[in-house]
Parts: C-alpha cells; structure tokens; sequence
C-alpha cells in the first residue's frame, strides 16, 4: 500500500507541480461564532489572503476598516497602510497569548495573527507533509457512512507556527483530505475537528473550496452546533 503522504500529495496535484509557484490567493467570506467570541465579528467577514508557499508568511487585505493589510509570520505580526507602512506590530506574537481561554478577547494583531498562520497551515496543506523535520505517522482508519477514512498524525517542528505541534489529517480513497483535527494552543487548547469539501482544481492543483469548523468532543466526535468558524473560499489564484 502507497505511503498515505505520498497519496495525499499526489491526489492533490503533486508535489513537483506545487513547487512551480511561490504563492496563493483566494478570496474569502467568513462566518461561525469565534470571530464575536474574539470581539471580531466583522473584521475578517469578507476579505482576501495570500499566503507563501515556500517561507511562512500570509497578508489579509482588506483588515478591517482603513485600507489596511496584515503581515503574518512566526515572529512578528503587523497591521499595513495600503502604501505598505508600518502602523502597528507585535513581535513574538504567539507570546501574547500566554493564558488565554476560549472566550479571551482578541487585539486586532492577535487576530491577525490567528488568522495567518490558520491560512498558511490550510492552503498549504497536505504539501506541508514534504517540509523538512514534519514528521508523520499513519493511525488507524475512521469509519464513516461513505467508507473508511485513512489518517494520518502529524508533528510539527518548532519552526512552523501553526494551530498546534500534533495534528491529524483524514483522507479518503483518493487521498483528499476531507478532515483536519487540531487544538488551537493559543485559545486554551480548544479542540477543533476541521471539515473540508467541495474541491475545485487551480492551475493543476485541488483545493477544497468550503471549510466547516466544529468543537470536537474527547472520542472525536463532534456536533454542527454551534458552528464555530465557516470559511467559503473563491477566486483562487496561484502565482
């Protein structure tokens, strides 16, 4: 049997034809009950984000009022003029979260740095599975009503900033990640069980075009209600 990574790659565009570009862009409109629990309810509702595809990095435009623009990586966070001057950043940003809980407010660089480093990890994902010192580990399958699904454990080096250090990614028979479970660290370690659908294919590349965010329970089990975030994505553009 083919190694899961190596299927996933594969079924999602290949890992020769994603190393042809730099960058990635999609249109999004969001919703779910995190961005009023954050006392962010609008600010990210509709809104563009480009992410890279080599080094870490992602820009939402706009964010929020103004004409601004974000600039998300590991250790720093800012908030951009249209002309690209600084008007507010945060160094060490993933520091600041330091006791937060589920319902801890966020600042609005705080946001923009959940915001960057949750799209990096999904727009870039599984081809993450390639980086250097990403380890991975296949579990044993998860039954559903349309057959079982293959998964796979994930463990992230400390150089990559991302929901947190160990995920699991569900695949089905073609390799398509349909589910992606994480605890968000910076939100008390809140479980998450990420629903993935609707795949549209992008210049040789398959990208799921609907994200579905529920709370997942201790079995892995989880309820659509409430929903926690929802992301449709648009316009999808690799450059």
């Amino acid at each position: 049997m083919k190694q899961l990574k190596d299927l996933a790659i594969e079924a999602h565009g290949g890992l020769d034809r994603w190393r042809q570009f730099e960058q990635v862009s999609a249109d999004l409109v969001q919703g779910g009950a995190l961005w009023s629990l954050k006392g962010q309810a609008r600010t990210l509702a509709q809104t563009n984000v480009t992410v890279g595809l080599k080094k870490e990095w992602a820009s939402h435009a706009p964010f929020g009022a103004g004409n601004r623009r974000s600039r998300f990586e590991p250790g720093r966070v800012a908030l951009e003029a249209e002309n690209g001057t600084v008007l507010e950043e945060l160094l060490e940003p993933r520091a600041s979260f330091a006791g937060h809980t589920l319902q801890t407010p966020w600042t609005e660089l705080q946001l923009a740095y959940f915001a960057g480093c949750a799209m990096w990890t999904y727009l870039n994902m599984p081809f993450l599975l390639a980086w250097p010192r990403v380890e991975t580990e296949e579990l044993e399958p998860w039954p559903t009503d349309s057959g079982d699904w293959r998964r796979l454990a994930v463990r992230f080096p400390d150089g990559i900033a991302t929901h947190s250090t160990v995920q699991t990614l569900y695949f089905d028979g073609e390799g398509l990640l349909k589910r992606h479970d994480y605890d968000v660290e910076i939100a008390g370690n809140t479980p998450g069980a990420h629903i993935i659908e609707d795949y549209a294919e992008v210049s040789g590349i398959k990208f799921p075009t609907k994200r579905r965010i529920y709370a997942r329970q201790p079995d892995g089990s989880f309820s659509t209600e409430p929903l926690v975030v929802s992301i449709d994505l648009s316009n999808i553009r690799l450059g």
